[in-house]
């Protein structure tokens, strides 16, 4: 199947071709026909597989449909409302891409700048907006935005907008929202919670599903090295000494962490650069600029700020530490090993974050190979001998290298202080 076949107009296809975009993917294919038809979608599809075109080519097309003629006061027709940042830029990015011959406008909002670049272009009129909750409610809280107008709303990464904590701001944006309208849910994930979120904004949804069915990428070949916690900073050295990895994106789980990675590789001549929630916007932007265009060589990331990070012939994802949440090591991975090119992808797991390991094989179905060969091994034996046993939690040890348990030690010296206890009556206080 081409674009072709999706019936999608001229204008539209021209700055697909211009882009290489030749053959829809199954997210693609399958959401451009219902969003044309006007039904709302309820859209799982994992980070890489072309969302943001299945859902901007379609909105652009019906947008591109109701233009009026000659010279008329545009106003906000759609919203795209996204988690971050970054993921906003890229996806405002898109839309003045794919739509670049419809003379439609488009603009992006988000905080952590200054808004006054950003309401000079509201106040000329745009056709779409894409924004993160936070800058948004600002903004219509100033009157500088009103969505009264709007017909197609789309609400991307719904999963990270709830673990970001966005739900009472998404409920907010909704409540302004016109009843009629065509709403697009698309989400990484459908747990429970969410599916049960989309209701309340859906209308007899169509739902689109693509999540293959071993969701790790084949073109990716995976490695995890078991590694003490204090030498993961000297095995990451040791790996990014190695030329040939032309870049690699870095995760780690804290913004602390990713600051503490990032000092260190810089200490060992590795540049680097982080990005995270307590950056910046224009650090962040610059970091990611520098990433794309090869002048920094390695980029320290958390999850919530990777979102939307998307980079051509990322070689390398390294996990610094291994993720909570299985699902989100498949996210991370699904950085590189686009479009067809393959990838490398490497964690590292102390003997803390075994489970974590066991519940992302059972979810790729799959075991990650174990690398034994590098300086900083961590046998099997010693992994399971660090571990606290699950019936003795409180055991250690005094100073002879006698095992004993803390609560005895405690009950030993009140006998030391105070005698034996002796049975008293139940009114009867104990005098020491």
């Amino acid at each position: 199947m081409s674009f072709e076949n999706l019936n999608l107009i001229k204008p539209i296809q021209k700055a697909l071709a211009e882009e290489g975009y030749t053959h829809p993917t199954p997210i693609q294919s399958q959401a451009i026909p219902v969003i044309l038809e006007r039904k709302d979608i309820l859209g799982c599809a994992q980070t890489g597989t072309g969302k943001t075109a299945a859902f901007a080519a379609p909105i652009l097309q019906i947008l591109y449909a109701e233009m009026p003629t000659g010279k008329y006061r545009r106003t906000i027709k759609s919203l795209i409302l996204t988690p971050t940042r970054e993921l906003a830029v890229q996806i405002e990015e898109s839309f003045k891409t794919y739509g670049k011959y419809t003379g439609l406008r488009s603009t992006v909002v988000f905080g952590g700048v200054s808004q006054t670049r950003q309401t000079d272009i509201l106040r000329n009129g745009v056709d779409i907006l894409i924004a993160t909750p936070g800058r948004l409610l600002d903004l219509m809280n100033q009157n500088y935005i009103s969505l009264k107008d709007i017909k197609l709303f789309v609400l991307d990464e719904a999963d990270r907008m709830l673990d970001m904590g966005f739900i009472n701001d998404i409920k907010k944006v909704i409540a302004r929202l016109p009843v009629k309208r065509q709403s697009l849910f698309f989400s990484a994930t459908m747990p429970p919670e969410i599916v049960k979120f989309a209701r309340t904004i859906l209308s007899d949804p169509v739902k689109i599903e693509v999540t293959p069915e071993s969701p790790a990428v084949e073109a990716i070949k995976q490695g995890v090295y078991f590694v003490a916690k204090p030498d993961k900073k000297a095995l990451l050295i040791h790996i990014l000494k190695n030329e040939a990895i032309d870049s690699a994106l870095v995760f780690t789980r804290t913004k602390h962490g990713a600051d503490q990675v990032t000092k260190s590789l810089n200490s060992a001549k590795i540049h680097a650069e982080a990005i995270h929630g307590n950056k910046s916007q224009n650090a962040r932007q610059t970091a990611l600029n520098n990433f794309k265009s090869k002048r920094t060589r390695v980029l320290v990331a958390t999850d919530i700020a990777a979102r939307g990070i998307d980079v051509d012939k990322l070689s390398h994802v390294i996990n610094f530490e291994m993720p909570d949440v299985s699902e989100t090591y498949v996210h991370r991975i699904g950085r590189t090993g686009r479009a067809g090119l393959s990838g490398v992808a490497l964690s590292f797991c102390d003997a803390d974050e075994r489970s974590q390991l066991r519940d992302i094989n059972r979810l790729i179905n799959i075991p990650i190979p174990v690398i034994k060969d590098h300086p900083f091994a961590q046998i099997e034996r010693e992994i399971v001998h660090n571990k606290p046993e699950p019936n003795n939690t409180h055991l250690g040890r005094n100073k002879t290298g006698i095992d004993f348990n803390p609560e005895d030690a405690a009950k030993r010296n009140k006998r030391r202080w105070f005698g034996k206890s002796k049975s008293y009556g139940r009114n009867e206080t104990r005098k020491y």
